[in-house]
């Protein structure tokens, strides 16, 4: 069941109009970057004439405190008072940090998400989670708090190259694999070419917002999604600003993936055949992206930092089979570091 704050399916711009329709917002913001400004801004204009654009740079290594202070800035020149609205334009990172801006102005104003990548529209912009990176760690510093509204418009899709779009392919697999073994030969029996996105779209969204729904603070269920991310995020923030070895989201999750499926054959029943399933999909799709070893440490060292962590004890989200996943599973440093060379080994 897909929840009433968002909307499948329909034009970005009716539907900014029909919510924008009988409320009395003081001031309108549009946060957008400079790729989301040129290609989305234009199909959401007209439904937004007095709108103030609120203009910030690309790239998850932006998605910092210098980045709020900027948005806190311009709306703050602009007069926004705390009956004021935020309309976040784009990927992950202007949906997590933009409501991370909006919900700390003035302590919050109103703000909804009009996701324009396939990672955001099936993952980032889904769930209330909020937050920028921090001193080299990914989204350590944010809070829960849901938009007004979620506009998932598929034909924002055309505006994406095939390497952000095969991004978002990252966390569409990874929501088959931990909660729907039925939908996980769509998926793999098709290639990345001649993937349906208008289903997998409706289809994550059913998932997700389901384990939210259920567990929406993460205190337990809501960690499955998280299966990937434990290795997945350490690698992305260790690469982040290695020049010209930099990774995307779903480049750096479909890492996670292979390695977490790996350890899921040491500790939680996944059989091989499942794991090697799974790494033959993820291998087809993103190709191999070796990771040099020399920095196996460092990325040890990051995944200590993250949020499912308890008591120094880094706490994974594995695979008891395709379809199934279970949480606050244990891994050590030996772990991880057998995890990313099995996968320098295949």
């Amino acid at each position: 069941m897909i929840p009433e704050n968002i909307v499948f399916g329909g034009k970005a711009a009716p539907e900014i109009a029909s919510f924008l329709s009988g409320k009395k917002y003081s001031q309108i913001g549009v946060l957008v970057d400079e790729n989301t400004e040129r290609h989305c801004f234009p199909a959401i204009a007209g439904a937004v004439k007095e709108a103030r654009l609120i203009r910030i740079q690309s790239g998850e290594e932006r998605k910092n405190l210098d980045a709020c202070a900027a948005i806190w800035r311009s709306m703050t020149e602009y007069g926004f008072d705390r009956k004021a609205l935020l309309i976040n334009l784009g990927g992950g990172v202007i949906g997590d940090m933009g409501g991370f801006c909006a919900a700390t102005y003035k302590r919050g104003i109103d703000f909804i998400n009009v996701p324009t990548t396939l990672l955001a529209q099936v993952d980032a912009s889904i769930g209330g989670k909020l937050g920028i990176d921090f001193e080299g760690f990914k989204n350590h510093i944010g809070l829960f708090r849901e938009p007004g509204l979620v506009i998932v418009d598929p034909d924002f899709l055309f505006t994406l190259d095939k390497r952000e779009l095969r991004s978002g392919f990252a966390e569409i697999i990874k929501h088959s694999l931990i909660a729907d073994a039925e939908y996980w030969p769509v998926i793999a029996g098709a290639s990345f070419e001649n993937q349906d996105w208008r289903s997998h779209i409706a289809h994550s969204l059913r998932v997700k917002s389901r384990v939210v729904q259920e567990d929406p603070r993460e205190s337990g269920l809501r960690k499955i999604l998280n299966f990937g991310h434990t290795i997945g995020h350490a690698i992305e923030t260790c690469y982040l600003n290695e020049p010209g070895k930099r990774l995307l989201h779903g480049e750096a999750i479909a890492i996670g993936m292979i390695c977490e499926a790996f350890l899921s054959t040491k500790k939680t029943g996944l059989t091989a055949g499942e794991a090697d399933a799974i790494t033959e999909h993820l291998l087809k799709v993103f190709g191999k992206q070796p990771v040099d070893m020399q920095f196996a440490e460092k990325i040890i060292e990051i995944t200590l930092q993250d949020k499912k962590n308890y008591q120094g004890q880094v706490k994974a989200a594995l695979l008891s089979r395709i379809g199934k996943a279970v949480y606050d599973i244990p891994v050590s440093r030996e772990d991880i570091y057998n995890a990313l060379s099995y996968y320098n080994s295949l």
